[in-house]
């Protein structure tokens, strides 16, 4: 097994990254039935939340279904990070996670995230703030470097670990690199197999099969994988990859009933956790991904785009199982 201290994960843990405007209670719910070991909330900002706005204050909701919960948090000023550590730590959650890997403008370049990257100091003594004002597990969350001449993470990860971090993610890119080319996991399998580091090493980036994060554990060492992109409208990647784990077998896909049953239960957490209005509106982003493939999939998009009826909604995805539609692509 692995252990972030008192919290106990199966052997090869599969997590779900954290996703702004992604990874909310609705989404989180599909993905742990779907398999997922460990999850994270949208990443929270430090300032919104010390201003208690209501975006970042709700954003703190966990529920006991979700267990084990991280709640994932971003800021650039210690003693503010330092506060918000002790605010999440009664929200609750099981462990707490700092982002020093976002890449996006409106982040990184306020001083946050990735930008951290290029203030190793600042980001040891954030970390140690964060450690401090909580008495749960810290863990961190960051990227290769801030681009290719800057790749500091094995620094970054011996230090941080001597102040009492008790796991690392590692995405394989750098900050300059965004989400784009192929994320380097030889960084990230040095750092595992570095004999200073104890504590667990998940790497993150490009796995999209179970094939590919098999492959990975293999060749790398890690002692998890997290995945982000891939499990958006298609959360039986975690049991995918669980299962071809242990049997080097495919799992067939999902069938039509399977993916209405997922789109149903997201939409439903989605309208009991944001209301109706916002329920709705905000589960628009997901139907393309839940029945991406399927025969006439635009068309049973489009109309379940156009409802704002809930009662229309779940009579749309009782004709898509009725249709029985075959998978295209």
């Amino acid at each position: 097994m692995v252990h972030i201290r008192n919290i106990a994960l199966p052997d090869f843990p599969l997590l779900l990254a954290p996703m702004e405007d992604v990874s909310d209670p609705p989404f989180r719910a599909v993905c742990k039935q779907g398999g997922a070991d460990l999850m994270y909330t949208e990443f929270i900002s430090s300032e919104g939340l010390i201003r208690a706005a209501a975006k970042s204050r709700q954003k703190l909701d966990v529920f006991d279904y979700e267990r084990p919960i991280g709640i994932q948090l971003f800021g650039s000023d210690v003693e503010t990070m330092g506060e918000c550590a002790r605010i999440s730590t009664e929200a609750g959650p099981d462990l707490i996670d700092i982002n020093y890997g976002c890449p996006v403008k409106q982040v990184a370049c306020r001083g946050a995230g990735a930008a951290l990257l290029r203030d190793i100091p600042k980001m040891v003594e954030m970390t140690a703030a964060v450690v401090k004002n909580t008495h749960l597990p810290v863990t961190v969350k960051t990227r290769l470097g801030w681009d290719d001449s800057t790749k500091n993470v094995e620094d970054v990860a011996e230090r941080l670990q001597d102040i009492g971090i008790e796991a690392l993610t590692i995405h394989g890119r750098t900050r300059v690199q965004m989400y784009k080319g192929e994320a380097d996991w030889e960084l990230i399998g040095r750092i595992k197999n570095n004999p200073r580091i104890k504590i667990p090493i998940f790497g993150n980036g490009d796995i999209d099969s179970p094939q590919k994060a098999v492959e990975y554990k293999n060749r790398y060492g890690v002692d998890g994988v997290m995945i982000g992109r891939a499990a958006i409208g298609y959360p039986w990647i975690f049991r995918e990859v669980k299962h071809y784990a242990a049997t080097g077998q495919l799992l067939a896909p999902p069938t039509v009933e399977e993916r209405v049953q997922a789109c149903r239960m997201h939409f439903e957490k989605s309208l009991e956790w944001k209301g109706p209005r916002a329920g709705i509106f905000e589960m628009r982003r997901h139907y393309a991904q839940y029945f991406r493939g399927l025969e006439g999939a635009r068309q049973w998009r489009t109309r379940l785009v156009e409802s704002n009826d809930p009662a229309e909604i779940h009579a749309i995805m009782d004709e898509i199982i009725a249709a029985e539609p075959v998978l295209v692509a």
